[in-house]
């Protein structure tokens, strides 16, 4: 735990579904005493692709859990990170009822239009992956900075080992995850002055529902199971295991926290070795 988080408000995205790292995200932060704001496109029951997506009902049961769990305020709030009008009423939300933001996790992200290789890519497909991913750290940003206080603050992206090292198929979500780690580093740059310190996490392999979905369709694609396709994984992992949700959010907590005073601009994987770089 981190003692100077407590009282601390944080604002974190993409946190609709406790299956996903957002919501562990959520749960650290609020261990550690922080307020929150839990944010996500939570609309109605849907599944695309197979992939549960979060509903304004279980945002509302996170809500209320991690406020009676853990003694703290919490909120839940739509937001579509591809449009400014429910970014403006987040902001507006944020100033009548906590004043201002310490902590923003740019969690929200998505994938489109995959399996793809580039020359077959749907630009529409392409586009609003980048929309989300990129863009949506972007507009969210822009509009939380101006909440943060004089003292300072902590921006933590969630980008990804494919914007790093890409899979196949799946260019548009790797390529807009790269863009996450540079505009991490412009805005690490940009906000010093502000006493904003920006970092990114790079999950590798996490079990959530999107990764439970890739195995299933490369199962599929290559006539195997879902079994085989995970312990495949497995073996390209120094570790030899996927890793959990909670992993990720241990080092958002880290990275949100006094105790990484000194660390800005970076990109941290969190990959169980899978990935490593001079």
């Amino acid at each position: 735990m981190y003692a100077d988080l407590k009282g601390k408000v944080a604002l974190v995205t993409g946190a609709g579904k406790k299956t996903g790292i957002g919501y562990a995200i959520c749960e650290k932060l609020a261990q550690c005493g922080c307020h929150l704001l839990i944010a996500d496109l939570g609309l109605e029951p849907a599944v695309k692709n197979d992939i549960k997506t979060g509903t304004l009902d279980e945002m509302v049961q996170i809500k209320e859990d991690l406020a009676g769990q853990y003694n703290i305020q919490t909120l839940c709030a739509n937001l579509d990170v591809t449009d400014n009008h429910t970014i403006e009423a987040l902001a507006e939300t944020i100033k009548g009822e906590f004043g201002h933001v310490d902590i923003l996790c740019n969690n929200a992200g998505a994938t489109f239009g995959v399996p793809n290789g580039i020359h077959t890519y749907d630009e529409t497909a392409w586009l609003k992956t980048f929309d989300v991913n990129l863009h949506g750290v972007f507009r969210v940003s822009k509009a939380i900075v101006p909440l943060m206080p004089k003292t300072g603050g902590s921006i933590i992206n969630t980008a990804s080992r494919a914007g790093k090292v890409p899979g196949l198929f799946n260019g548009a979500y790797a390529v807009s995850k790269a863009g996450v780690i540079m505009m991490t580093k412009v805005m690490a740059k940009e906000l010093s002055g502000l006493k904003i310190k920006v970092n990114a996490v790079c999950p590798g392999q996490i079990m959530t529902d999107l990764e439970k979905w890739r195995f299933g369709l490369e199962a599929k694609f290559l006539n195997t199971t879902i079994e085989d396709q995970e312990e495949k994984m497995c073996a390209t992992i120094p570790m030899g295991r996927i890793g959990s949700p909670k992993e990720v959010a241990d080092l958002v907590a880290y990275l949100a926290s006094d105790q990484s005073s000194y660390i800005t601009g970076q990109a941290m994987n969190v990959c169980g070795g899978q990935l490593m770089e001079l």
